[in-house]
């Protein structure tokens, strides 16, 4: 999986993978939490909070559509299959509800992003860098598929409910 910046240039390898998407978050909340807390003294909360959630919503799509390169396809297999480097050494506990050509449920059951936001007394902030992702990445990977959460970890439920759906009308048809 990869993850580019717009600043990123599309011939430099992409190489934040190694230390891996949590320990990625960690060091952007560390630097961002100060400098978001900052502006919204001077320029007020709600529109620094407003501002930050379009920046990571324009960032997600844009990390999404170079996943969607580097997985080697768009469809749900491939997206699936990327789920490692958000998995990686235990960060999120996963149970796969259903995995079909056109379905990919899974609850998350633990989350360590979850527990290093409020452990640096970042939650709200959390949910923004994080959780905020997860429906715009798959836009940017492929808009035909549809995200559907009702619930997080981060907002205090016991587990998280994601479900990715490709229409019926959006499969491969073998001939």
């Amino acid at each position: 999986m990869s993850e580019t910046s717009p600043s990123q240039g599309t011939n430099r390898p992409d190489t934040l993978n190694e230390i891996g998407v949590l320990k990625r978050r960690e060091v952007e909340a560390r630097v961002i939490g100060p400098i978001i807390e900052r502006f919204g003294q001077e320029f007020g909360e709600e529109r620094v909070a407003d501002l930050l959630r379009d920046v990571i919503v324009d960032v997600a799509k844009t990390q999404g559509a170079a996943l969607a390169g580097v997985m080697g396809g768009k469809d749900l297999t491939f997206f699936a299959d990327s789920m490692e480097a958000w998995t990686r050494g235990g960060a999120l506990e996963i149970d796969v509800v259903e995995q079909t050509p056109n379905r990919f449920a899974f609850n998350v059951t633990r989350c360590q992003y979850a527990e290093m936001y409020r452990d640096l007394g970042m939650a709200e902030l959390g949910a923004s860098l994080s959780c905020n992702r997860d429906g715009t990445m798959v836009e940017g990977f492929n808009p035909d598929i549809e995200f559907t959460r009702t619930q997080t970890i981060m907002s205090g439920a016991s587990h998280c409910d994601f479900v990715y759906e490709l229409p019926e009308s959006e499969q491969p048809v073998d001939l």
